[in-house]
């Protein structure tokens, strides 16, 4: 087993998460979350962002506009819906709890007993 594979499937676990986080900010054009993504060492194509994207925008998460370039056709920007707010929020929890899971996990300095005491 290779930890390059594990690390590949965590990143795509949390992917719609940092794509949702990154719009809750304000519009976005997708190129610019491209850049972001990869800053932050999330290693995104833009084979993997766009569908995603469309997925989102099919499930009521974001909408977008058209908006005129200087350097261009228009740009698509995105913002989230309602909807995309609300499951944002509840994806913002699961994180929490998440978080919290693994510190206590991490930080456990025993471990059970085998009868579980």
């Amino acid at each position: 087993m290779k930890v390059e594979n594990t690390q590949v499937q965590m990143r795509k676990g949390i992917l719609e998460f940092c794509i949702l986080e990154i719009i809750a900010r304000g519009e976005v054009y997708a190129s610019d979350m491209l850049d972001e993504l990869t800053a932050a060492r999330m290693l995104v194509v833009d084979g993997t962002l766009y569908p995603l994207l469309t997925r989102l925008k099919n499930a009521g998460l974001l909408d977008y506009t058209w908006k005129e370039s200087t350097s261009g056709p228009p740009r698509k920007y995105y913002t989230l819906t309602a909807v995309g707010q609300e499951f944002l929020h509840e994806l913002r929890l699961t994180w929490e709890e998440i978080e919290d899971s693994i510190r206590i996990i991490r930080t456990n300095p025993g471990r059970l007993a085998p009868d579980g005491q």
